[in-house]
């Protein structure tokens, strides 16, 4: 008998398989009930529906709408819940629990301070409740059985001029949860080059960023954040495909940029649902990452917004599986490129790489040599 590392892997292996989440927004992961408690609680009255349920399928809908207005507007109920340090603990507790029971064993979770001041709170109050939140879901989850190490990464939007202000505390918090940094927001007309100065921060501090880049916008908003400013990885980078050619005869030609990216190993923080969502993609089969993929690019699979998208990150696997055949050698690899990526020291990734991942897919890839015992016959 052969080797069954090349069948599909089950539903189930999909979710106990460890996985590694390095593109997830805080306040696009939180549970439709948590918001509906959260809106009686702080007194806001502006959510389109009051049953949990309800409101969750409206968010998902109103993230596949096709317009941009009512995705940007499930952002401000959101948000507007998460004013006080009570209500950012419990949904960072929250995100660290449901993602540990999804298999994820690493996360770094992104989020803008500045976007969590309308109750009164200083941006290092709301730093120091999400990071209280992580370290509470954290002590959860492993007293249910689950291992999760999450980080913080925080962001700037870029359509504001607080980027440096930001990048300061992300690197005062640096020892203290906050692995790193992040811009957000539209990139047609805010190319990273307005917030220069926090990335040529960053890089005197020596410490890790992120630019959200080559989704909604093309090659130019890619190479600024590269040549420019300098990122670690691409949020996204889906656009790199427009420098990739395939001919008729099936060869592929890479342009300039497209080979610095692979030949950096510069990694994409690839959200597919998201993706189909915002239109960066029209669906899963025509996604960049199956070719991407093939051409050995630094990919990483993510979540992005787990509310409006309706996913987690065994859903996200599970699209990709069934699309393009990925065995679980395939998720492995996308898992540990996560992890090779990840903005906490080389001797703690490589520690994660050796100890939880690989043991944990050899685990899986072996189950088929111990079938259930067959019912004695009577």
């Amino acid at each position: 008998m052969t080797s069954e590392t090349s069948t599909l892997p089950t539903s189930d292996q999909i979710r106990r398989a460890p996985k590694v989440l390095l593109h997830d927004h805080l306040d696009g992961g939180l549970r439709p009930a948590t918001v509906v408690d959260l809106a009686r609680a702080c007194g806001y009255a502006g959510l389109p529906e009051s049953d949990p349920e309800k409101l969750g399928i409206w968010f998902r809908e109103a993230a596949d709408s096709g317009s941009l207005e009512r995705y940007l507007e499930t952002f401000a109920h959101t948000c507007a819940v998460m004013q006080t340090r009570e209500a950012l603990t419990r949904v960072a507790a929250e995100c660290a629990e449901d993602l540990a029971a999804d298999g994820v064993v690493y996360a770094e979770i992104r989020y803008a301070p500045e976007q969590h001041l309308e109750g009164g709170l200083s941006l290092e109050e709301v730093v120091e409740a999400v990071n209280d939140g992580f370290r509470e879901g954290e002590r959860r989850a492993r007293a249910a059985g689950h291992r999760i190490r999450v980080g913080a990464l925080l962001t700037a939007m870029r359509h504001a001029a607080r980027a440096l202000e930001i990048a300061e505390l992300a690197n005062r918090y640096r020892d203290l949860g906050v692995v790193g940094f992040d811009i957000a927001g539209a990139e047609a007309g805010y190319p990273p080059t307005r917030h220069l100065d926090a990335f040529e921060y960053l890089k005197r501090e020596n410490n890790h960023f992120t630019i959200h880049a080559g989704e909604a916008f093309g090659l130019p908003s890619i190479w600024q954040a590269l040549q420019w400013c300098g990122a670690d990885r691409l949020g996204h980078g889906v656009r790199i495909i427009d420098d990739i050619q395939v001919g008729d005869d099936g060869a592929i030609t890479l342009g300039r940029l497209a080979s610095y990216v692979r030949d950096k190993r510069i990694p994409l923080e690839m959200c597919p649902s998201s993706n189909l969502q915002t239109g960066a993609a029209p669906s899963y089969a025509e996604h960049p990452i199956g070719l991407l993929r093939r051409l050995q690019f630094r990919l990483t699979v993510n979540t992005d917004n787990r509310l409006m998208s309706g996913t987690t990150m065994s859903r996200e696997f599970e699209h990709l599986v069934r699309t393009f055949r990925y065995t679980l050698d395939d998720m492995q690899w996308f898992t540990v490129n996560a992890m090779k990526s990840a903005f906490i020291p080389f001797d703690e990734r490589l520690a994660m790489i050796n100890d939880v991942i690989k043991p944990g897919y050899a685990e899986l890839r072996a189950e088929w040599l111990f079938p259930k015992a067959a019912p004695t016959s009577v």
